[in-house]
């Protein structure tokens, strides 16, 4: 009974996270307010400043037994300083994730969060694209099929059609929906191969996942200033990187730093089909969300026929067939 509350739990705490963060996304970057509109580089910054306190109180609890700054101090230090090569080897996906965060800005400030969510979902492709070249996995048939399905779905879900042409035009220009989709097909590619170069790390040492996490969280922090002052200098110099910042804001921050520790506290309680569950729940709210509150989305046929096809191939993949098996564990 305990084991099945904790599923359901888990079961929408997905759904909230990932449906929550696109569309708070959405309607912060499209929110028409008094004065400049905040910088994506600068809530990217504020993020992972978030996430790097609240993996040290994560970090700390786990040594609960001592209860000592002096103890965390130790943790840290021996950790993170006296282990130079493996806190260098995640400089690498610190700046991908740094870049792919950036990314859902841009994409967000141009797709409305329906068009996001789904086109999103090509993050499975890229991932098991790059756990087969770098982790040696082999996907078995049900696999293979559904990442067929999920391409011929996002195709569907980006194809023109004659009665969204006019509400497109009307929108936003020809060319802010091209650099809408580049932005997550970059984010898509970026996110899988980051994702499993980091899953490689984890399985190649036994540090806590919480402080791997701060030393992504450090590496993202450098290059997150280094890419607010490149691009936006500037306006940072006349206003400050708290420019335009309010409560909905705030929230998008806090979704993007804590989203993912919650979500990671979580998933060891969700199997693939409860995941599967997890990510056409939020598709099916985003559209829902987007068309009746936000307004910035007029569903067609051929996008819900596309948006069916991607939430099949998502629990296909994640069925449980016979696995081949693994020639890396040989």
């Amino acid at each position: 009974m305990a084991s099945s509350r904790l599923k359901y739990l888990s079961l929408g705490v997905l759904v909230f996270q990932t449906t929550s963060l696109v569309l708070t996304m959405r309607y912060s970057r499209t929110l028409q307010a008094d004065g400049p509109r905040y910088l994506a580089s600068s809530a990217v910054v504020v993020a992972e400043v978030m996430k790097i306190i609240a993996c040290v109180l994560l970090v700390f609890k786990e040594h609960s037994e001592y209860y000592s700054m002096r103890a965390l101090n130790s943790v840290l230090r021996q950790e993170i300083l006296h282990k130079p090569i493996d806190t260098l080897k995640l400089a690498i996906p610190s700046g991908i994730y740094t870049l792919q965060n950036n990314l859902l800005y841009v994409a967000l400030s141009n797709l409305d969060a329906a068009t996001y969510q789904v086109t999103y979902q090509l993050k499975i492709l890229t991932t098991a694209l790059f756990s087969v070249s770098m982790l040696g996995r082999r996907l078995g048939v049900y696999q293979w099929l559904s990442l067929l399905i999920l391409m011929a779905g996002v195709t569907l879900v980006q194809w023109p059609s004659e009665s969204a042409a006019t509400s497109e035009k009307e929108a936003h220009s020809s060319g802010s929906q091209f650099v809408g989709v580049a932005a997550v097909l970059v984010a898509c590619c970026s996110s899988g191969f980051a994702g499993v170069y980091f899953e490689k790390i984890l399985k190649e040492s036994k540090q806590s996942v919480w402080v791997r996490n701060i030393q992504l969280g450090l590496f993202g922090l450098v290059f997150g200033l280094f890419g607010m002052l490149a691009y936006n200098g500037e306006r940072v110099r006349e206003s400050g990187m708290f420019q335009g910042y309010n409560g909905v804001t705030w929230t998008v921050v806090a979704l993007q730093a804590l989203g993912g520790l919650v979500i990671a506290a979580v998933i060891k309680y969700a199997d693939n089909i409860l995941k599967g569950f997890a990510t056409s729940l939020s598709i099916i709210l985003s559209t829902l969300i987007s068309y009746f509150w936000l307004q910035d989305f007029d569903p067609t046929s051929v996008f819900f026929l596309g948006a069916i096809l991607v939430i099949v191939a998502t629990f296909l993949y994640g069925y449980e067939g016979k696995q081949p098996p693994n020639p890396s564990r040989a």
